[in-house]
């Protein structure tokens, strides 16, 4: 009998183990620190053709939100529709906004956008009155000057047939996503660089009094047996019409305020692409710590004051 006893709890110490190193660290609350304690609370807005749980599956920031609060930060994350125009999407994040406010009891928050969730809220605050209550905005990736591949998109599909497969995507985000209302057409005229150049970025201007800054991605090599292969069709587009790029976004495109820099991984990686720069897909990108990248940003929020 004691051996038996003893021989479970062997098995059971062997289990833990197994769980312990198959478990990332964020997920077992391994911070204790206060380095990300910031005046205001964090407020993380997902990009183009996502949710914030996509499917109801997949966390869009990957944990995220956990990591920055076992460091100290207040986070919250907010969603909208996958693919509407920017302007619809503003109106659902201000919303968001304004409830998060309340419920922190804060007259400011700092908002990190990731891809067209950088563009929905300079939208909202420069145009919905938000201005006031942004202590920051950081911008991941975001197309502020637009990019070729909605240019692309954009031009393949005839006017004639706009509406055809406008209502085709429209009926998938709405019945897989969950999209309410959805536009997908408007959405991509939305980042053409023809728009965001001479219309959005215009009459979107920087608000006076809150700290906007950038950092970009960068694939280096493509090939078809990479690890960001799923860019295989549209990161030599970029490369073409607009230089450097993440695979979706341009370097060039993606500053915005004070430019940080580029995240490209690691020298012997193919880069940190458009998803790898906010732990997708897998969650593993040589040479780039997603969780570490996020973690110094917010602690540098925290000694900004904000």
């Amino acid at each position: 009998m004691i051996s038996r006893n003893r021989s479970m709890c062997i098995r059971i110490q062997m289990v833990c183990m197994a769980l312990l190193f198959l478990c990332p660290l964020s997920a077992l609350g391994m911070g204790d620190s206060e380095s990300c304690a910031t005046k205001y609370p964090v407020v993380l807005a997902h990009g183009m053709g996502a949710s914030a749980e996509i499917l109801g599956i997949m966390d869009y920031w990957g944990g995220l939100d956990g990591v920055l609060e076992d460091e100290g930060a207040e986070v919250y994350v907010t969603s909208v529709n996958g693919m509407d125009s920017t302007a619809d999407k503003a109106e659902a994040f201000k919303i968001q906004f304004m409830e998060i406010l309340a419920v922190s009891g804060k007259d400011k928050a700092n908002i990190i956008g990731h891809s067209h969730g950088t563009i929905y809220t300079r939208y909202a605050v420069s145009n919905l009155g938000l201005g006031n209550q942004v202590a920051s905005h950081t911008s991941i990736a975001g197309p502020h000057q637009g990019t070729a591949i909605a240019d692309v998109v954009v031009g393949l599909v005839p006017d004639s047939l706009e509406w055809l497969v406008g209502d085709t995507m429209d009926f998938i985000y709405a019945f897989l996503f969950g999209d309410t209302d959805p536009d997908s057409v408007q959405n991509a005229y939305d980042l053409t660089r023809d728009y965001m150049a001479n219309t959005f970025n215009p009459n979107t201007p920087n608000i006076g009094g809150i700290y906007y800054q950038s950092w970009a991605g960068k694939i280096k090599t493509m090939a078809v047996n990479a690890r960001n292969w799923y860019f295989l069709g549209t990161w030599p587009i970029l490369l073409a019409y607009e230089g450097a790029n993440d695979g979706l976004v341009s370097v060039d495109s993606a500053k915005w305020g004070v430019f940080r820099g580029v995240e490209d991984a690691a020298w012997y990686s193919a880069g940190c692409d458009h998803l790898n720069i906010v732990g997708m897909p897998l969650g593993v990108t040589p040479g780039f710590d997603r969780d570490g990248f996020y973690i110094d940003l917010v602690s540098e929020l925290k000694d900004m004051e904000f």
